[in-house]
Protein backbone atom coordinates (compact mmCIF):
# COMPACT_ATOMS: atom_id res chain seq x y z
CA UNK A 1 0.00 0.00 0.00
CA UNK A 2 1.19 3.52 -0.77
CA UNK A 3 2.00 5.44 2.41
CA UNK A 4 1.34 9.05 3.31
CA UNK A 5 5.01 9.88 2.79
CA UNK A 6 4.96 8.34 -0.68
CA UNK A 7 1.80 10.28 -1.54
CA UNK A 8 3.51 13.49 -0.50
CA UNK A 9 6.52 12.64 -2.70
CA UNK A 10 4.26 11.92 -5.68
CA UNK A 11 2.25 15.10 -5.04
CA UNK A 12 5.48 17.09 -4.96
CA UNK A 13 6.62 15.48 -8.22
CA UNK A 14 3.22 16.22 -9.80
CA UNK A 15 3.50 19.86 -8.73
CA UNK A 16 6.98 20.10 -10.25
CA UNK A 17 5.59 18.97 -13.62
CA UNK A 18 2.81 21.52 -13.49
CA UNK A 19 5.21 24.30 -12.57
CA UNK A 20 7.45 23.10 -15.40
CA UNK A 21 4.66 23.70 -17.94
CA UNK A 22 3.35 20.11 -18.31
CA UNK A 23 -0.27 20.44 -17.21
CA UNK A 24 -2.07 17.62 -19.04
CA UNK A 25 -2.59 14.93 -16.37
CA UNK A 26 -2.23 12.06 -18.86
CA UNK A 27 1.04 13.51 -20.12
CA UNK A 28 2.33 13.82 -16.55
CA UNK A 29 1.43 10.17 -15.84
CA UNK A 30 3.04 9.04 -19.08
CA UNK A 31 6.29 10.93 -18.45
CA UNK A 32 6.54 9.67 -14.86
CA UNK A 33 5.88 6.15 -16.15
CA UNK A 34 8.65 6.41 -18.75
CA UNK A 35 11.14 7.52 -16.13
CA UNK A 36 10.03 4.78 -13.71
CA UNK A 37 10.54 2.30 -16.53
CA UNK A 38 14.05 3.60 -17.30
CA UNK A 39 15.00 3.12 -13.67
CA UNK A 40 13.45 -0.36 -13.46
CA UNK A 41 15.24 -1.42 -16.64
CA UNK A 42 18.52 -0.63 -14.93
CA UNK A 43 17.45 -2.41 -11.71
CA UNK A 44 16.55 -5.55 -13.66
CA UNK A 45 19.79 -5.37 -15.64
CA UNK A 46 21.74 -5.19 -12.38
CA UNK A 47 19.81 -8.16 -10.97
CA UNK A 48 20.48 -10.21 -14.12
CA UNK A 49 24.16 -9.33 -13.85
CA UNK A 50 24.16 -10.48 -10.22
CA UNK A 51 22.38 -13.69 -11.20
CA UNK A 52 24.90 -14.31 -13.99
CA UNK A 53 27.81 -13.83 -11.59
CA UNK A 54 26.26 -16.16 -9.00
CA UNK A 55 25.23 -18.91 -11.42
CA UNK A 56 28.05 -18.59 -13.94
CA UNK A 57 25.44 -18.50 -16.73
CA UNK A 58 25.38 -15.39 -18.93
CA UNK A 59 21.98 -13.92 -19.74
CA UNK A 60 21.16 -13.56 -23.42
CA UNK A 61 18.99 -10.49 -23.83
CA UNK A 62 20.84 -7.56 -22.38
CA UNK A 63 18.95 -4.31 -22.14
CA UNK A 64 22.08 -2.22 -22.55
CA UNK A 65 25.02 -3.18 -24.73
CA UNK A 66 28.65 -2.38 -23.84
CA UNK A 67 28.44 0.90 -25.77
CA UNK A 68 25.12 1.86 -24.13
CA UNK A 69 26.12 1.82 -20.46
CA UNK A 70 25.80 5.60 -20.22
CA UNK A 71 22.07 5.19 -20.88
CA UNK A 72 21.53 3.34 -17.60
CA UNK A 73 19.75 5.11 -14.77
CA UNK A 74 22.57 4.43 -12.34
CA UNK A 75 24.97 6.19 -14.71
CA UNK A 76 23.10 9.36 -15.67
CA UNK A 77 21.16 10.07 -12.46
CA UNK A 78 24.20 11.86 -11.01
CA UNK A 79 24.70 14.15 -14.02
CA UNK A 80 24.02 17.84 -13.81
CA UNK A 81 21.03 19.45 -15.51
CA UNK A 82 22.93 20.58 -18.62
CA UNK A 83 24.29 17.09 -19.35
CA UNK A 84 21.30 15.02 -18.23
CA UNK A 85 18.63 16.56 -20.47
CA UNK A 86 20.38 16.07 -23.83
CA UNK A 87 21.46 12.54 -22.88
CA UNK A 88 17.96 11.41 -21.86
CA UNK A 89 16.23 13.25 -24.72
CA UNK A 90 18.67 12.39 -27.52
CA UNK A 91 19.94 8.95 -26.47
CA UNK A 92 17.79 7.25 -23.80
CA UNK A 93 14.43 7.80 -25.50
CA UNK A 94 15.76 6.92 -28.97
CA UNK A 95 16.96 3.71 -27.29
CA UNK A 96 13.26 3.01 -26.56
CA UNK A 97 12.24 3.74 -30.12
CA UNK A 98 15.01 1.62 -31.58
CA UNK A 99 13.12 -1.43 -30.34
CA UNK A 100 10.23 -0.53 -32.68
CA UNK A 101 11.98 -2.36 -35.49
CA UNK A 102 11.57 -5.67 -33.63
CA UNK A 103 7.84 -5.89 -34.28
CA UNK A 104 7.18 -6.73 -30.61
CA UNK A 105 4.18 -5.50 -28.65
CA UNK A 106 6.51 -3.49 -26.44
CA UNK A 107 7.96 -1.82 -29.52
CA UNK A 108 4.46 -0.98 -30.74
CA UNK A 109 3.70 0.96 -27.59
CA UNK A 110 7.13 2.58 -27.28
CA UNK A 111 7.66 3.65 -30.88
CA UNK A 112 6.21 7.12 -30.17
CA UNK A 113 7.87 7.58 -26.78
CA UNK A 114 9.37 11.02 -26.38
CA UNK A 115 10.59 13.16 -23.54
CA UNK A 116 8.21 16.09 -23.07
CA UNK A 117 10.31 17.69 -20.34
CA UNK A 118 12.04 20.74 -21.75
CA UNK A 119 13.44 22.32 -18.58
CA UNK A 120 16.75 20.76 -17.46
CA UNK A 121 15.99 21.56 -13.80
CA UNK A 122 12.62 19.76 -13.98
CA UNK A 123 14.25 16.60 -15.33
CA UNK A 124 16.85 16.61 -12.55
CA UNK A 125 14.14 17.03 -9.90
CA UNK A 126 11.98 14.32 -11.50
CA UNK A 127 14.90 11.88 -11.68
CA UNK A 128 15.86 12.67 -8.09
CA UNK A 129 12.33 12.11 -6.79
CA UNK A 130 11.77 8.91 -8.77
CA UNK A 131 15.15 7.63 -7.57
CA UNK A 132 13.82 7.83 -3.99
CA UNK A 133 10.62 5.89 -4.69
CA UNK A 134 10.74 2.25 -3.45
CA UNK A 135 9.83 0.80 -6.85
CA UNK A 136 11.40 -2.56 -6.09
CA UNK A 137 9.33 -3.25 -2.97
CA UNK A 138 6.42 -5.59 -3.67
CA UNK A 139 3.88 -4.04 -6.01
CA UNK A 140 4.71 -0.45 -5.11
CA UNK A 141 4.96 0.59 -8.76
CA UNK A 142 1.40 -0.64 -9.26
CA UNK A 143 0.23 1.24 -6.17
CA UNK A 144 1.99 4.37 -7.39
CA UNK A 145 0.36 4.10 -10.79
CA UNK A 146 -3.04 3.65 -9.15
CA UNK A 147 -2.45 6.79 -7.09
CA UNK A 148 -1.45 8.69 -10.21
CA UNK A 149 -4.64 7.56 -11.92
CA UNK A 150 -6.68 8.77 -8.95
CA UNK A 151 -5.59 12.29 -9.86
CA UNK A 152 -7.51 12.11 -13.13
CA UNK A 153 -11.04 13.49 -12.84
CA UNK A 154 -12.21 10.70 -15.16
CA UNK A 155 -10.55 7.87 -13.22
CA UNK A 156 -12.94 5.08 -12.41
CA UNK A 157 -15.92 6.28 -14.50
CA UNK A 158 -15.79 3.13 -16.60
CA UNK A 159 -15.50 0.85 -13.59
CA UNK A 160 -11.75 0.44 -14.11
CA UNK A 161 -10.11 -0.16 -10.75
CA UNK A 162 -6.81 -1.85 -10.20
CA UNK A 163 -7.28 -5.27 -8.61
CA UNK A 164 -5.44 -5.63 -5.26
CA UNK A 165 -2.38 -7.81 -5.70
CA UNK A 166 -3.26 -10.22 -2.88
CA UNK A 167 -6.65 -10.92 -4.51
CA UNK A 168 -4.93 -11.54 -7.85
CA UNK A 169 -2.51 -13.93 -6.15
CA UNK A 170 -5.37 -15.91 -4.62
CA UNK A 171 -7.04 -16.28 -8.03
CA UNK A 172 -3.80 -17.33 -9.75
CA UNK A 173 -2.94 -19.82 -7.00
CA UNK A 174 -6.42 -21.35 -7.24
CA UNK A 175 -5.98 -22.01 -10.97
CA UNK A 176 -2.33 -23.11 -10.69
CA UNK A 177 -1.21 -22.24 -14.25
CA UNK A 178 1.37 -24.46 -15.94
CA UNK A 179 4.29 -23.31 -18.12
CA UNK A 180 2.61 -24.88 -21.18
CA UNK A 181 -0.63 -22.89 -20.79
CA UNK A 182 -1.77 -20.02 -23.00
CA UNK A 183 -3.19 -17.28 -20.78
CA UNK A 184 -5.31 -14.19 -21.48
CA UNK A 185 -6.94 -11.23 -19.78
CA UNK A 186 -9.68 -9.49 -21.86
CA UNK A 187 -9.58 -6.39 -19.64
CA UNK A 188 -5.87 -6.35 -18.91
CA UNK A 189 -5.38 -2.82 -17.61
CA UNK A 190 -1.80 -2.63 -16.33
CA UNK A 191 -1.26 -6.39 -16.67
CA UNK A 192 -1.53 -7.33 -12.99
CA UNK A 193 -3.00 -10.79 -13.58
CA UNK A 194 -0.47 -11.70 -16.26
CA UNK A 195 2.46 -10.48 -14.16
CA UNK A 196 1.25 -12.51 -11.17
CA UNK A 197 1.09 -15.65 -13.34
CA UNK A 198 4.71 -15.09 -14.32
CA UNK A 199 5.71 -14.64 -10.67
CA UNK A 200 3.77 -17.80 -9.76
CA UNK A 201 5.61 -19.79 -12.43
CA UNK A 202 9.01 -18.44 -11.38
CA UNK A 203 8.41 -19.41 -7.74
CA UNK A 204 6.87 -22.81 -8.44
CA UNK A 205 9.37 -23.87 -11.10
CA UNK A 206 12.54 -22.75 -9.35
CA UNK A 207 14.50 -25.48 -7.59
CA UNK A 208 15.93 -24.74 -4.11
CA UNK A 209 19.34 -24.36 -5.74
CA UNK A 210 17.92 -21.72 -8.07
CA UNK A 211 16.77 -19.33 -5.32
CA UNK A 212 19.30 -16.52 -4.93
CA UNK A 213 19.41 -14.19 -1.91
CA UNK A 214 20.23 -10.56 -2.74
CA UNK A 215 20.03 -7.17 -1.06
CA UNK A 216 18.02 -4.36 -2.60
CA UNK A 217 20.43 -1.52 -3.42
CA UNK A 218 17.70 1.08 -2.81
CA UNK A 219 16.38 -0.09 0.55
CA UNK A 220 19.05 -2.42 1.91
CA UNK A 221 16.36 -5.07 2.45
CA UNK A 222 16.95 -8.70 1.45
CA UNK A 223 14.94 -10.24 -1.37
CA UNK A 224 14.89 -13.52 -3.25
CA UNK A 225 15.56 -14.01 -6.96
CA UNK A 226 13.69 -16.94 -8.47
CA UNK A 227 15.61 -18.10 -11.52
CA UNK A 228 12.83 -20.31 -12.85
CA UNK A 229 15.49 -22.83 -13.85
CA UNK A 230 12.89 -25.57 -14.42
CA UNK A 231 11.15 -23.32 -16.95
CA UNK A 232 14.11 -23.47 -19.31
CA UNK A 233 12.54 -25.94 -21.75
CA UNK A 234 9.46 -23.68 -21.99
CA UNK A 235 11.41 -20.42 -22.10
CA UNK A 236 10.50 -19.42 -25.66
CA UNK A 237 6.80 -20.11 -25.08
CA UNK A 238 6.81 -18.10 -21.85
CA UNK A 239 8.65 -15.18 -23.43
CA UNK A 240 6.59 -14.77 -26.57
CA UNK A 241 3.41 -16.84 -26.86
CA UNK A 242 2.06 -17.51 -23.37
CA UNK A 243 0.67 -14.13 -22.30
CA UNK A 244 -2.10 -12.19 -24.06
CA UNK A 245 -3.75 -9.00 -22.83
CA UNK A 246 -6.40 -6.79 -24.38
CA UNK A 247 -7.79 -3.41 -23.37
CA UNK A 248 -9.06 -0.18 -24.94
CA UNK A 249 -6.96 2.12 -22.74
CA UNK A 250 -3.69 2.70 -24.61
CA UNK A 251 -1.92 4.25 -21.60
CA UNK A 252 -2.68 1.23 -19.44
CA UNK A 253 -1.55 -1.12 -22.19
CA UNK A 254 1.77 0.69 -22.38
CA UNK A 255 2.15 0.11 -18.62
CA UNK A 256 1.18 -3.55 -19.09
CA UNK A 257 3.81 -4.04 -21.82
CA UNK A 258 6.48 -2.44 -19.62
CA UNK A 259 5.34 -4.41 -16.57
CA UNK A 260 5.52 -7.77 -18.35
CA UNK A 261 8.83 -6.99 -19.99
CA UNK A 262 10.30 -6.15 -16.61
CA UNK A 263 9.10 -9.54 -15.34
CA UNK A 264 10.88 -11.53 -18.03
CA UNK A 265 8.18 -11.67 -20.71
CA UNK A 266 10.12 -10.16 -23.59
CA UNK A 267 7.37 -10.11 -26.20
CA UNK A 268 3.90 -10.23 -24.63
CA UNK A 269 0.87 -10.12 -26.92
CA UNK A 270 -0.65 -6.86 -25.74
CA UNK A 271 -3.29 -5.35 -28.00
CA UNK A 272 -5.49 -2.29 -28.14
CA UNK A 273 -8.88 -3.95 -28.52
CA UNK A 274 -12.48 -3.58 -27.39
CA UNK A 275 -12.96 -7.26 -26.63
CA UNK A 276 -16.77 -7.02 -26.64
CA UNK A 277 -16.86 -5.69 -30.20
CA UNK A 278 -17.28 -7.58 -33.45
CA UNK A 279 -14.24 -9.32 -34.85
CA UNK A 280 -12.38 -9.89 -31.59
CA UNK A 281 -12.17 -13.65 -32.18
CA UNK A 282 -10.11 -12.91 -35.28
CA UNK A 283 -7.40 -11.46 -33.03
CA UNK A 284 -6.81 -14.74 -31.22
CA UNK A 285 -3.12 -15.63 -31.60
CA UNK A 286 -1.98 -18.82 -33.35
CA UNK A 287 -1.19 -20.37 -29.98
CA UNK A 288 -4.87 -20.02 -28.97
CA UNK A 289 -6.82 -20.76 -32.14
CA UNK A 290 -8.78 -23.40 -30.24
CA UNK A 291 -9.12 -21.10 -27.24
CA UNK A 292 -7.09 -20.14 -24.20
CA UNK A 293 -6.16 -22.51 -21.37
CA UNK A 294 -6.70 -19.88 -18.68
CA UNK A 295 -8.51 -16.54 -18.61
CA UNK A 296 -8.09 -14.29 -15.56
CA UNK A 297 -10.08 -11.07 -15.41
CA UNK A 298 -11.58 -8.26 -13.42
CA UNK A 299 -13.88 -6.79 -16.10
CA UNK A 300 -15.41 -3.29 -15.83
CA UNK A 301 -18.47 -3.35 -13.59
CA UNK A 302 -20.15 -0.14 -14.63
CA UNK A 303 -21.96 1.02 -17.68
CA UNK A 304 -23.89 -0.48 -20.53
CA UNK A 305 -23.29 -0.63 -24.27
CA UNK A 306 -25.25 -0.06 -27.44
CA UNK A 307 -26.30 -3.33 -29.03
CA UNK A 308 -24.73 -2.18 -32.31
CA UNK A 309 -21.30 -2.12 -30.67
CA UNK A 310 -21.47 -5.63 -29.21
CA UNK A 311 -20.58 -8.85 -30.97
CA UNK A 312 -23.88 -10.44 -32.01
CA UNK A 313 -22.58 -13.86 -30.97
CA UNK A 314 -22.40 -12.68 -27.34
CA UNK A 315 -25.93 -11.28 -27.45
CA UNK A 316 -27.30 -14.56 -28.72
CA UNK A 317 -26.10 -16.16 -25.48
CA UNK A 318 -27.30 -13.41 -23.11
CA UNK A 319 -29.28 -10.47 -24.45
CA UNK A 320 -28.12 -7.58 -22.29
CA UNK A 321 -26.25 -4.30 -22.34
CA UNK A 322 -24.53 -4.90 -19.00
CA UNK A 323 -20.78 -5.25 -19.42
CA UNK A 324 -20.29 -7.56 -16.42
CA UNK A 325 -22.60 -10.17 -17.97
CA UNK A 326 -21.25 -9.80 -21.50
CA UNK A 327 -17.67 -10.27 -20.29
CA UNK A 328 -18.54 -13.62 -18.70
CA UNK A 329 -20.03 -14.82 -21.99
CA UNK A 330 -16.93 -13.49 -23.77
CA UNK A 331 -14.63 -15.39 -21.40
CA UNK A 332 -16.50 -18.64 -22.05
CA UNK A 333 -16.01 -18.03 -25.77
CA UNK A 334 -12.29 -17.31 -25.27
CA UNK A 335 -11.65 -20.53 -23.35
CA UNK A 336 -10.97 -23.79 -25.10
CA UNK A 337 -13.01 -26.79 -23.95
CA UNK A 338 -11.51 -27.73 -20.61
CA UNK A 339 -10.05 -24.24 -20.18
CA UNK A 340 -10.54 -22.50 -16.83
CA UNK A 341 -11.21 -19.02 -15.57
CA UNK A 342 -11.22 -17.06 -12.33
CA UNK A 343 -13.16 -13.84 -12.80
CA UNK A 344 -14.20 -11.08 -10.38
CA UNK A 345 -17.87 -10.08 -10.61
CA UNK A 346 -20.09 -7.66 -8.69
CA UNK A 347 -22.54 -9.35 -6.33
CA UNK A 348 -25.43 -8.46 -8.60
CA UNK A 349 -24.24 -11.08 -11.06
CA UNK A 350 -24.68 -13.72 -8.36
CA UNK A 351 -28.29 -12.99 -7.43
CA UNK A 352 -29.76 -10.57 -10.02
CA UNK A 353 -33.29 -11.59 -11.00
CA UNK A 354 -33.42 -10.20 -14.55
CA UNK A 355 -33.79 -12.59 -17.46
CA UNK A 356 -30.19 -11.89 -18.54
CA UNK A 357 -28.77 -12.55 -15.05
CA UNK A 358 -30.58 -15.86 -14.69
CA UNK A 359 -29.67 -16.90 -18.25
CA UNK A 360 -25.99 -16.22 -17.56
CA UNK A 361 -25.97 -18.26 -14.35
CA UNK A 362 -27.89 -21.08 -16.08
CA UNK A 363 -25.24 -21.06 -18.80
CA UNK A 364 -22.48 -21.47 -16.19
CA UNK A 365 -24.23 -24.22 -14.21
CA UNK A 366 -26.00 -26.25 -16.93
CA UNK A 367 -23.64 -25.97 -19.91
CA UNK A 368 -20.29 -25.68 -18.14
CA UNK A 369 -18.66 -26.61 -14.84
CA UNK A 370 -19.04 -23.91 -12.22
CA UNK A 371 -16.39 -24.83 -9.68
CA UNK A 372 -16.40 -22.12 -7.01
CA UNK A 373 -18.01 -18.94 -5.73
CA UNK A 374 -15.70 -16.98 -3.43
CA UNK A 375 -17.51 -14.19 -1.57
CA UNK A 376 -15.30 -11.14 -0.92
CA UNK A 377 -15.89 -8.40 1.68
CA UNK A 378 -17.29 -5.13 0.36
CA UNK A 379 -14.20 -3.06 1.20
CA UNK A 380 -11.77 -4.87 -1.13
CA UNK A 381 -11.82 -2.09 -3.75
CA UNK A 382 -11.86 0.86 -1.36
CA UNK A 383 -11.16 3.74 -1.47
CA UNK A 384 -12.15 3.71 -5.15
CA UNK A 385 -15.34 1.65 -4.90
CA UNK A 386 -17.36 0.07 -2.11
CA UNK A 387 -19.11 -2.49 -4.30
CA UNK A 388 -19.44 -6.05 -2.97
CA UNK A 389 -17.79 -8.61 -5.21
CA UNK A 390 -17.10 -12.28 -5.62
CA UNK A 391 -14.82 -14.57 -7.61
CA UNK A 392 -16.30 -17.13 -10.01
CA UNK A 393 -14.11 -20.11 -10.90
CA UNK A 394 -15.39 -22.17 -13.83
CA UNK A 395 -14.36 -24.57 -16.59
CA UNK A 396 -15.67 -24.44 -20.14
CA UNK A 397 -17.69 -27.56 -20.88
CA UNK A 398 -18.15 -30.47 -18.52
CA UNK A 399 -20.87 -30.74 -15.89
CA UNK A 400 -21.62 -28.99 -12.63
CA UNK A 401 -22.33 -31.44 -9.81
CA UNK A 402 -21.33 -29.44 -6.73
CA UNK A 403 -20.15 -25.85 -6.27
CA UNK A 404 -17.54 -24.82 -3.67
CA UNK A 405 -18.52 -21.72 -1.64
CA UNK A 406 -16.20 -19.78 0.66
CA UNK A 407 -17.00 -16.78 2.83
CA UNK A 408 -14.02 -14.38 2.93
CA UNK A 409 -14.70 -11.93 5.76
CA UNK A 410 -11.20 -10.40 6.01
CA UNK A 411 -8.43 -10.05 3.41
CA UNK A 412 -5.55 -8.85 5.58
CA UNK A 413 -6.42 -5.17 5.08
CA UNK A 414 -8.78 -2.86 6.95
CA UNK A 415 -12.07 -2.57 5.08
CA UNK A 416 -12.16 1.23 5.22
CA UNK A 417 -10.67 3.78 2.84
CA UNK A 418 -7.22 3.51 4.45
CA UNK A 419 -6.82 -0.25 3.74
CA UNK A 420 -3.97 -0.66 6.23
CA UNK A 421 -2.54 -4.09 7.08
CA UNK A 422 -4.41 -6.02 9.79
CA UNK A 423 -3.95 -9.46 11.34
CA UNK A 424 -7.29 -10.91 10.20
CA UNK A 425 -6.84 -12.64 6.83
CA UNK A 426 -8.99 -15.45 5.45
CA UNK A 427 -7.22 -15.72 2.08
CA UNK A 428 -4.61 -18.34 3.13
CA UNK A 429 -7.38 -20.47 4.65
CA UNK A 430 -9.51 -20.01 1.51
CA UNK A 431 -6.69 -21.32 -0.67
CA UNK A 432 -5.90 -24.19 1.70
CA UNK A 433 -9.55 -25.27 1.91
CA UNK A 434 -9.83 -25.06 -1.89
CA UNK A 435 -6.74 -27.18 -2.43
CA UNK A 436 -7.93 -29.78 0.12
CA UNK A 437 -11.62 -29.64 -0.87
CA UNK A 438 -13.66 -32.81 -0.58
CA UNK A 439 -17.25 -32.88 -1.88
CA UNK A 440 -18.17 -35.73 0.45
CA UNK A 441 -16.87 -34.02 3.60
CA UNK A 442 -17.31 -30.27 3.08
CA UNK A 443 -21.08 -30.28 3.49
CA UNK A 444 -21.58 -28.30 6.73
CA UNK A 445 -23.22 -25.04 5.67
CA UNK A 446 -22.50 -23.50 9.06
CA UNK A 447 -18.82 -23.62 8.10
CA UNK A 448 -16.98 -20.94 6.15
CA UNK A 449 -16.32 -23.39 3.28
CA UNK A 450 -18.89 -25.84 1.95
CA UNK A 451 -20.25 -27.46 -1.21
CA UNK A 452 -23.73 -26.92 -2.61
CA UNK A 453 -25.25 -29.48 -5.01
CA UNK A 454 -26.20 -28.17 -8.44
CA UNK A 455 -29.78 -29.37 -7.85
CA UNK A 456 -30.13 -26.94 -4.93
CA UNK A 457 -28.83 -24.10 -7.10
CA UNK A 458 -31.31 -24.88 -9.88
CA UNK A 459 -34.14 -25.03 -7.34
CA UNK A 460 -33.14 -21.53 -6.13
CA UNK A 461 -33.46 -20.08 -9.67
CA UNK A 462 -29.68 -20.36 -10.09
CA UNK A 463 -29.02 -17.96 -7.22
CA UNK A 464 -25.27 -18.00 -6.43
CA UNK A 465 -25.20 -15.66 -3.43
CA UNK A 466 -23.51 -17.12 -0.37
CA UNK A 467 -26.29 -16.02 1.96
CA UNK A 468 -28.77 -18.16 0.09
CA UNK A 469 -27.08 -21.36 1.24
CA UNK A 470 -24.97 -20.56 4.29
CA UNK A 471 -26.59 -21.34 7.63
CA UNK A 472 -25.86 -18.65 10.17
CA UNK A 473 -25.14 -19.69 13.73
CA UNK A 474 -26.76 -17.34 16.22
CA UNK A 475 -25.35 -17.23 19.72
CA UNK A 476 -27.75 -16.31 22.46
CA UNK A 477 -26.48 -13.34 24.45
CA UNK A 478 -26.66 -13.51 28.24
CA UNK A 479 -27.36 -10.39 30.29
CA UNK A 480 -27.29 -9.67 34.01
CA UNK A 481 -30.66 -9.55 35.74
CA UNK A 482 -32.31 -6.08 35.72
CA UNK A 483 -31.88 -5.51 39.46
CA UNK A 484 -28.11 -6.12 39.14
CA UNK A 485 -27.86 -3.61 36.29
CA UNK A 486 -29.91 -1.11 38.32
CA UNK A 487 -27.60 -1.45 41.33
CA UNK A 488 -24.61 -0.90 39.05
CA UNK A 489 -26.19 2.30 37.67
CA UNK A 490 -26.91 3.57 41.21
CA UNK A 491 -23.28 2.96 42.17
CA UNK A 492 -22.09 4.88 39.12
CA UNK A 493 -24.41 7.80 39.96
CA UNK A 494 -23.10 7.86 43.53
CA UNK A 495 -19.50 7.93 42.23
CA UNK A 496 -20.35 10.81 39.89
CA UNK A 497 -22.06 12.77 42.69
CA UNK A 498 -19.05 12.22 44.97
CA UNK A 499 -16.63 13.42 42.28
CA UNK A 500 -18.74 16.53 41.63
CA UNK A 501 -18.85 17.36 45.32
CA UNK A 502 -15.07 16.98 45.55
CA UNK A 503 -14.59 19.22 42.52
CA UNK A 504 -16.95 21.85 43.97
CA UNK A 505 -14.98 21.86 47.24
CA UNK A 506 -11.72 22.35 45.35
CA UNK A 507 -13.18 25.34 43.52
CA UNK A 508 -14.25 26.90 46.83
Amino acid sequence: MITGELKRDVDALWLEFWQGGITNPLTVIEQITYLMFVRLLDVNEARDENRARRTGKPFEKRRFGPEEQELRWSQFRHLGADKMLPLVRDKVFPHFRKASTSGSAFAEFMKDAQLMIQKPSLLVKAVGMIDKLPLTEGDTKGDLYEYLLSKLTTAGINGQFRTPRHIIRLMVDMLEPKPTDVIADPAAGTGGFLVQVMEHLMEKYTSPEGVIEETDPDTGKPYKIYTGDMLEEHREHVRSSMFHGFDFDATMLRIAAMNLMLHGVDDPDIHYQDTLSNGFAERFPKSAKEGFDIVLANPPFKGSLDYEDVDSGLLRQVKTKKTELLFLVLILRMLKVGGRSATIVPDGVLFGSSTAHVALRRLLVDDNQLEAVISLPSGVFKPYAGVSTGILVFTKGGRTDNVFFYDVQADGRSLDDKRVLVAENDLPDCLARWQARDESKDTDRKDRAFFVPAEDIRAANYDLSLGRYQERVYKEEEYDPPHVILERMKTLNDDIASDLAELEEMLG
